[in-house]
């Protein structure tokens, strides 16, 4: 009988044990996910003006909220705003400074970090920001979205 318990015992620390790294690994490839996401969304539909990308992962159902201009729920503004930024002579880009990913249980993750915009290559502002990040299957999109605390440079 002592057997069986050391045994059953020896079983349930083992996989306890190894329920331990899971989350961890997991977490690193949800860090590499959004990463690659938050690439896409800037390095390539918001800075090369791709917007058939921008439309993938900038859906209905967003929220945008921004200290400067406040809440805005309406996808096709965000696709208008696009557009505008992507028609002006002055290239608008962003640039990542730092993030940090946290899953949100099965739903997504919370992005959160620091980003700058730069015009024709000068940087001209800074802002911090939250992202709310969906997965829908296999495929992630932006729930919600925070940018705050912008400030001229």
């Amino acid at each position: 009988m002592k057997w069986i318990v050391l045994t059953f015992l020896i079983f349930v620390s083992t996989s306890v044990h190894s329920q331990d790294t899971n989350p961890k690994q997991n977490d690193i490839t949800l860090e590499q996910e959004i990463l690659r996401m938050d690439s896409l969304l800037f390095d390539v539909a918001f800075n090369k003006c791709d917007f058939e990308l921008y439309k993938k992962i900038i859906v209905s159902g967003i929220e945008f909220y921004d200290d400067r201009t406040g809440l805005n729920t309406d996808v096709k503004k965000e696709y208008d705003s696009f557009k505008d930024k992507c028609g002006r002579p002055i290239s608008v880009t962003r640039k990542l400074i730092d993030c940090s990913v946290h899953r949100l249980g099965e739903f997504g993750a919370v992005q959160t970090g620091k980003h700058i915009f730069l015009n024709d290559e000068k940087v001209v502002q800074s802002a911090k920001f939250i992202t709310i990040w969906e997965r829908r299957g296999k495929h992630w999109v932006v729930k919600r979205a925070v940018s705050y605390d912008h400030k001229d440079l």
